[in-house]
């Protein structure tokens, strides 16, 4: 018998299936082979047909099915990971009234630093742990402010997680977890955020139910079975935002415990059960997967390099090199601080944790008679490295103690020279697992059950490959990332 995992992105829908004896992932495939599109009527935003996400979720099952040999009686339950902060309205059909505002949609952006200033910086940290920002209670009051027409006929907003489980099952529901991403959860009464909602005229009728991150959320109806081909009755049984996901594919649930992705963009995803904020301009708190009303909190502190993996990318396709080990192979014999070449590698946009400054990427020190492309490739991984140790710094001003750091075994964590640099600067051992988001929703399919044990032992038995610990000698690596520190902040300075 087998799980079924989604991870609900933004460039493609991921579907894995593992063993519920075992927890071991028998396969994951990806639709469509292609990224998906996005509709941006203006600069600044960002649109996808949600019925897209169903019709690629659909087609990936049936692919799961064919190449495993596995048969929809076979498939025993559900779990959901999808990209957050995304808003879907639909009619009291169930039809999408517009196509869906995505994550990384900025058109609102004034209205929730507007929202912010009104109802007072207090206010929002107290009981949203958020400045509203351009979340997605946010994105609504923009609907409601520049298509009042399609306003008037929303029956309940949804989550990107929360529509593709409407399609399952026909029912519409959400999550604590889902609702503090949207910054609809007010931490203080452990209730829906009245205040935000009569601040922004949103009558709260519009709010899904809400129902345990783990349970039977739903179950597949007549309709879902015919077009995903799964078996009517077969139960959903969790779901949650791809980054809070991603912290539970790699067993961090409690207080310490530290997940960090290094793709196109970072993220650092931090647990703690304190619910006062210092930082919310620059870090964001959602309620984490095991969060539960009246139980001591569990809050993720989320923080986003905009300029990570894509830095490197950037050089790979602009250096005449052939593939990211060249561009390893020539930083062996670079040393520690490439000679004093500094890379900000803050080029792909402005940067949260930079208070929303758009710095760029700069390649400072460069000699031209001594340095080459080997420095460029040192330079851009310490530079990158760098901003994950500043943005700790910056989590640990927000209470964060970090006791143990996990991250997936893909991309920026696959290169030794970024790995043992954030190791060696925070001083904190980085455990490296094989896991994905699509996995993970799979297994927590079985948290259902409550075994949280079992689910991280199941992990380590899995999934574990390495640790990379931090090296005893760290002044070279303390000299360089003061240097480039020291450089970033002429620059912040100077961007006032």
């Amino acid at each position: 018998m087998y799980y079924l995992g989604l991870d609900i992105g933004s460039s493609s829908i991921k579907a894995a299936l593992v063993n519920t004896k075992t927890s071991k992932s028998i396969a994951v495939v990806q639709e469509p082979k292609q990224e998906m599109d996005m509709y941006a009527k203006k600069n600044g935003w960002a649109e996808q047909d949600p019925d897209l996400w169903w019709q690629h979720v659909c087609n990936a099952i049936t692919r799961l099915k064919s190449e495993n040999n596995v048969t929809n009686e076979q498939i025993v339950g559900i779990g959901i990971s999808y990209q957050m902060h995304g808003l879907v309205v639909v009619d009291k059909a169930g039809k999408p009234l517009r196509k869906s505002i995505i994550w990384c949609d900025s058109r609102a952006v004034e209205i929730g630093n507007n929202a912010f200033k009104s109802i007072g910086e207090n206010t929002c940290n107290t009981n949203l742990l958020n400045s509203p920002s351009n979340f997605t209670a946010s994105k609504l009051s923009w609907v409601k402010q520049n298509e009042p027409e399609v306003f008037e006929k929303i029956h309940k907003f949804m989550l990107p997680g929360d529509y593709i489980a409407y399609k399952f099952s026909n029912t519409i529901n959400t999550t604590i977890s889902g609702l503090s991403e949207g910054v609809f959860w007010d931490f203080s009464k452990d209730d829906i955020a009245d205040f935000l909602l009569d601040h922004y005229g949103i009558h709260k009728n519009l709010v899904p139910d809400i129902v345990a991150t783990f349970g039977k959320q739903s179950v597949v109806n007549e309709a879902g079975a015919k077009s995903s081909g799964l078996l009517a009755g077969t139960p959903i049984f969790y779901r949650a935002g791809d980054q809070p996901n991603n912290a539970l594919s790699l067993n961090v649930f409690n207080p310490g415990e530290v997940a960090s992705t290094g793709g196109t963009s970072g993220v650092i995803y931090a647990i703690t059960n304190n619910l006062s904020v210092k930082e919310s301009s620059r870090v964001n708190n959602f309620a984490h997967v095991n969060y539960s009303k009246g139980d001591e909190a569990r809050i993720g502190k989320l923080l986003c390099i905009n300029g990570a993996g894509i830095q490197y990318r950037w050089l790979l396709n602009n250096l005449a090199v052939e593939s990211y080990e060249d561009m390893n192979q020539l930083t062996n014999n670079i040393p520690v601080g490439s000679d004093g070449v500094c890379i900000i590698p803050f080029g792909n946009g402005a940067e949260r944790m930079l208070n929303n400054k758009d710095v760029g990427t700069r390649i400072l020190n460069l000699n031209l008679n001594n340095h080459n492309k080997g420095h460029l490739c040192r330079a851009a991984l310490e530079g990158i490295a760098f901003s994950f140790v500043y943005g700790m710094e910056i989590l640990k001003s927000d209470g964060i103690k970090p006791t143990v750091i996990r991250a997936g075994n893909d991309n920026l964590y696959r290169s030794e020279i970024f790995a043992n640099t954030v190791a060696t600067l925070i001083n904190q051992d980085i455990e490296i697992y094989n896991t994905t988001g699509a996995i993970g929703a799979a297994r927590a399919a079985k948290l259902h059950e409550g075994d949280f044990e079992g689910f991280g032992k199941g992990i380590m038995e899995n999934d574990y490959v390495m640790t990379y610990k931090p090296l005893k000698d760290n002044t070279a690596y303390k000299e360089a990332y003061n240097n480039w520190k020291n450089e970033l902040e002429i620059i912040l300075k100077n961007n006032n």
